[in-house]
């Protein structure tokens, strides 16, 4: 599940994936990612969806899949 750009602040947890490379990506994408925690294809962190984590999301839909955390 690729993430358009939909993802909603709420209290719930989020599972954050990246799926693709920052490789030739802008800077800003670049910082996005890192912002969030992530490092490497396939890594995952957990993340709370307030309005700054879900603002990061919004940035790389194209490069993360999210999921609610169990």
């Amino acid at each position: 599940m690729t993430t358009p750009k939909n993802v909603q602040a709420s209290d719930k947890t989020l599972e954050i994936t990246q799926i693709k490379s920052v490789i030739g990506g802008k800077q800003n994408q670049r910082d996005t990612l890192r912002s969030l925690g992530l490092k490497r294809i396939g890594h995952t962190v957990v993340r709370k969806a307030d309005a700054v984590t879900v603002g990061m999301i919004n940035t790389v839909p194209h490069l993360v899949k999210v999921e609610e955390a169990k």
